[in-house]
């Protein structure tokens, strides 16, 4: 059996156990995840909360950006509280702000540190103790209980509404006066917060520990990590080192003296002639550079109201663009625009590797990206009418705010997504086809490209298995598929497919050795990439079982980083191969600041915030911030503006390229997102964590904590590395420009080695 076929099936092999596992978890998290009680009563049968109360608030809550403002359960925005840790700890110093009071004490403070102690031991069981009654499906709470969820609801009723006496919070928090409207709906909303603190608190039946493994850190509550929080972070190191270990044993013995391919006489791709769908795909690009653009825009201002509450430098910018809706528009283009950069790789680089043109091929082009406009103009319309509150609630779901971080659109706009992808899906393949066919010695990587844009295509739809009213554990279980598998994964698959074939139609790798090296570097990131998934579910609802498994097997994701250094080496080194390679010199330089990114974004910072131990203290803080910015800008974002110079090199090859303004893209970019980490994320997120440690996570995420000098100045550090970037992105988009504005003349570039070469 060939070394090909023996990778190919133990992908397959992979893969099949890899999902049936995920799935089977997932039935785990189904059966065992926070009950939703019918009614939530006290013991003389007084009615607090009904289930209607918990769903309708859930919906008010998605409806004005959900995890977009603030978080819950750690996921979401880093402004304003996580609501679940807000409630629980407030909800927990009431109680103990009554029980010192009927003592006679003038409060709980007064009190000294031995009738304190007394204090919080006698409320822990009140808040521990599991009540709920499967019989009645009822949770029943204590009249302690109850007049403390009387006084934390009467404080959210007031945050939400235009009450002047919550204004400076509400400026703190970045919220515009009346988030909320409606008084039923301001109730609804805090009993979806109660009963997100409850199930934070009290213990799981049959166990010590609460449905979300202990989180929130809140000493105060006995909240404190588990046993299994220790225990697996001891393993996912474990599992690090033997990774990291077995990957260098076998670079090792790979034979390196296998001589490369001699060097094409000329450009294998200088008289290439792009179809008429690959010179449509030059309006994707056009449109990735506006998306972009305005991404960074929005970025700058979700940032600037971490200091300026509901302005932008006086102007009452929140009655019009809140801040919930500025993050949104910014978390989702990020994703978009680096989407689009790929799929129009994707439909560029199909006819040139099967030398197809399908009938109708640039019609399909030219529709897709009509309705991707669509997409983007109807989702984001729709979803400034929820958060402003001018969509009705019973329409939201379908066409307003789902509230769920990077798939926020409504459910319409999200099935119109999943078809385009479907089309884009048949538009690649059918042009990909005759390569796949004939026994082609590239057949095996096309193959996996091919593959790989099949699971694009699909796994998009894990966003659609879930409804309105789903269990939030459940919502969170395949929000991840698409988070973590769609974009973190087969995109990761169709790059290194998509990369290697690309130097090998270049001449500058073997077919054989590019084939065994893209398949085994496919198998090493799946072998923690589809586990992986569960380490973002750690504390959402789930079991013991998904913090062993995501901790053992998303150590595994950092493995293949550890040797990344060799792989920048590798790809820095061909740009040198012949003098005609200078045509590729910047879609390579952008390949090498990928390696450098995922290495300290994905790799470093990643591995920072991994293991559940890390995450219990670090999870929704500035840290998980600085793994998000420098991993998805620095490798994704990277990767696709290679991918689109690559492209626009055969869709504009008469064109001059200016090279000073690439290579002042490529610093400013590189500089400006490496200051923004340093400078404001990083350090800002080390406060938090000492915050965390030293008070609970509480107060990380408190009004007291964000609105100290030291934040504020932290903040502002990141205006030199946000301008830098911005300067960056101009730079690229006037250089896309000027290749139709101002073609010039060709560069001068070699087109073949020198006859003594």
């Amino acid at each position: 059996m060939s070394t090909t076929r023996k990778l190919w099936l133990g992908l397959a092999t992979l893969l099949v156990a890899s999902f049936a596992v995920l799935l089977w978890v997932g039935s785990v998290v189904h059966q065992q995840a926070p009950p939703l009680p019918a009614a939530v009563v006290t013991g003389n049968g007084q009615t607090l909360y009904t289930r209607a109360d918990l769903d309708q608030g859930r919906q008010v809550w998605q409806s004005i950006g959900g995890q977009q403002l603030g978080s819950i359960w750690g996921h979401g925005a880093l402004l304003a509280p996580d609501w679940s840790a807000d409630w629980l700890h407030r909800e927990a110093a009431t109680m103990l702000e009554l029980l010192a009071r009927d003592e006679g004490a003038a409060s709980f403070e007064s009190l000294d540190a031995e009738r304190q102690a007394a204090l919080k031991a006698r409320i822990q069981p009140e808040l521990r103790t599991n009540t709920y009654d499967a019989a009645t499906d009822t949770i029943t709470v204590s009249p302690l209980r109850a007049q403390a969820m009387a006084v934390v609801a009467a404080h959210y009723m007031s945050l939400f509404s235009n009450d002047p006496a919550t204004a400076k919070l509400r400026e703190t928090y970045a919220m515009r006066d009346n988030t909320v409207a409606e008084l039923d709906h301001r109730r609804a909303v805090t009993a979806f917060f109660w009963w997100t603190a409850w199930a934070a608190a009290a213990d799981r039946p049959g166990s010590s520990m609460s449905y979300t493994q202990n989180w929130p850190y809140d000493p105060t509550v006995g909240n404190t990590p588990t046993s299994a929080n220790f225990l697996w972070s001891v393993f996912s190191i474990l599992f690090l080192i033997l990774g990291i270990g077995l990957l260098g044993w076998h670079h090792a013995r790979q034979t390196h003296d296998q001589p490369l391919p001699p060097v094409p006489a000329r450009d294998p791709l200088g008289e290439l002639k792009p179809t008429p769908s690959m010179k449509a795909t030059a309006k994707y690009f056009w449109t990735v550079i506006g998306l972009f653009l305005v991404q960074i825009l929005l970025g700058a201002t979700t940032a600037h109201y971490q200091v300026e509450g509901q302005q932008a430098y006086g102007f009452a910018l929140a009655n019009y663009l809140p801040y919930s809706l500025t993050r949104t528009w910014h978390t989702e283009l990020a994703v978009l625009w680096i989407a689009t950069a790929w799929l129009a790789a994707g439909l560029y680089i199909a006819p040139m590797i099967s030398g197809y043109e399908p009938k109708y091929q640039r019609l399909g082009v030219n529709f897709l990206w009509v309705c991707l406009l669509v997409i983007v103009v109807g989702s984001f319309a729709g979803q400034w009418l929820a958060v402003m509150d001018k969509m009705d609630l019973s329409k939201n779901f379908w066409f307003g705010h789902q509230g769920w971080e990077y798939v926020d659109l409504g459910r319409f706009w999200q099935i119109f997504l999943f078809v385009g992808l479907m089309l884009w899906l048949f538009l690649v393949g059918r042009a990909l086809w005759p390569a796949m066919r004939g026994g082609k010695q590239t057949a095996s990587i096309v193959g996996l490209l091919f593959l790989s844009t099949v699971a694009i295509g699909l796994l998009y739809g894990a966003g659609l298995m879930w409804g309105e009213h789903t269990h939030i554990a459940m919502v969170e279980y395949w929000r991840w598929w698409v988070v973590h598998l769609w974009v973190e994964g087969f995109f990761e698959v169709f790059a290194a497919a998509l990369m290697s074939y690309l130097f090998v139609r270049l001449g500058l790798l073997r077919v054989s050795s590019a084939t065994t090296n893209v398949l085994f570097a496919t198998i090493v990131f799946m072998a923690g990439g589809v586990l992986g998934t569960l380490h973002h579910l750690y504390f959402s609802g789930t079991t013991t079982a998904v913090i062993a498994l995501g901790a053992s097997f998303s150590a595994l994701e950092v493995v293949p980083l550890a040797l990344i250094g060799l792989e920048a080496l590798d790809t820095w080194k061909k740009q040198h191969a012949a003098p005609w390679m200078a045509r590729y010199r910047w879609p390579i330089m952008f390949f090498v600041a990928v390696s450098f990114w995922n290495l300290v974004g994905a790799g470093l910072f990643g591995f920072l915030v991994n293991t559940p131990i890390a995450l219990y203290f670090m999870q929704g803080l500035n840290l998980t911030a600085t793994h998000g910015h420098t991993a998805l800008m620095g490798v994704y974002g990277m990767l696709g503006l290679g991918l689109m110079l690559f492209c626009l090199r055969g869709i504009k090859p008469q064109a001059e390229w200016r090279e000073g303004w690439l290579k002042g893209s490529f610093w400013t970019l590189n500089i400006g997102l490496s200051m923004m980490a340093a400078l404001t994320l990083l350090p800002l997120g080390i406060l938090q964590l000492k915050a965390v440690l030293e008070h609970g996570y509480w107060f990380a995420r408190s009004a007291e904590f964000m609105d100290q000098a030291i934040v504020h100045l932290l903040v502002w550090m990141r205006v030199p590395g946000d301008t830098l970037f911005a300067v960056g992105a101009l730079l690229f988009g006037v250089f896309v420009a000027s290749l139709w504005l101002a073609p010039g003349r060709k560069a001068v570039v070699p087109d073949a080695l020198p006859e003594n070469a």
